[in-house]
């Protein structure tokens, strides 16, 4: 959320902390994280593997319960599951014995509600997969089977989305083509979006802002306003501002990993204090 908005943030965490029990003893994975992001806002998050981003966003989601601190729905805490947050995760996750349409239904069938096939084949149309409804897992290719999660996703009409890398395992062309869709899936119906991802470029076209995270224990480091206007096109990907940019971003995390290894680390519950 920007410093100069006095709009009430739609998403607001506040000291997240987290510890996990291990065999070899505990480990600090995320330590005080604090980040508002505002109605319709897209937010990404970069850092070093293991820094703890993907722990942050199940957080979020309410999958993870945090050590301490809280995350905040329009001002309320997130305790768990939460209809109004949805979830895009680096797998489809598609069931191979279901078709696509049967896929998308099975989440309202748990729930025991009616889907809107209004609103979902409005969807469909929008990621092109208008007429494949019938087809199973196997004959999708990768990229048809991610815009089917996000279709999934998207079917509940979520205030906030969540994404874990979801076009990680994509070639880069279909990996543009997938970031150039959820702008304009944005653009039609505006949905406060997180995203987790190790691509710098992907962050920049795809945000508002741009948070970066400190190796593990996962602090945030720094954000960073992404001032390009939407709808965006490939072609700034080459101009010198975003070539600045990325180096900045760059140079933070590598920056953080380099005194990492030169800076003692504290104790795991003094750092989490």
């Amino acid at each position: 959320m920007n410093a100069q908005s006095s709009v009430q943030p739609k998403l607001r965490v506040r000291g997240a902390t987290k510890v996990y029990s291990t065999g070899s003893g505990d480990l600090l994975a995320i330590d005080r994280c604090s980040l508002d992001v505002a109605p319709g806002e897209i937010v990404s998050i970069v850092g070093p593997s293991g820094c703890g981003k993907t722990t942050l966003l199940w957080s979020m989601s309410g999958l993870h319960g945090l050590t301490a601190g809280e995350v905040l729905l329009d001002g309320k805490p997130v305790k768990g599951p939460n209809p109004e947050i949805s979830m895009v995760f680096q797998e489809a996750n598609l069931l191979p014995w279901r078709n696509l349409d049967a896929n998308i239904n099975f989440p309202f069938e748990i729930k025991g509600t009616k889907p809107d096939r209004v609103w979902i084949d409005e969807l469909l149309q929008m990621v092109g997969l208008e007429g494949f409804g019938a087809r199973f897992p196997r004959e999708l290719s990768g990229g048809m089977r991610q815009r089917a999660a996000l279709v999934r996703a998207l079917s509940f009409k979520p205030s906030v989305l969540l994404m874990d890398e979801p076009f990680g395992a994509l070639d880069s062309f279909t990996r543009e083509e997938m970031n150039r869709l959820v702008e304009q899936i944005w653009l039609d119906r505006p949905t406060t979006i997180v995203l987790i991802t190790h691509s710098i470029e992907e962050a920049i076209f795809m945000s508002d802002r741009v948070v970066v995270m400190s190796a593990r224990p996962g602090r945030v480091a720094n954000i960073y306003p992404v001032p390009f206007p939407r709808p965006r096109s490939l072609d700034i990907m080459a101009t010198k501002e975003v070539f600045d940019l990325t180096n900045a971003i760059k140079r933070e995390i590598v920056g953080d990993q380099k005194s990492r290894f030169s800076t003692p680390s504290a104790p795991v519950f003094q750092a989490a204090k």
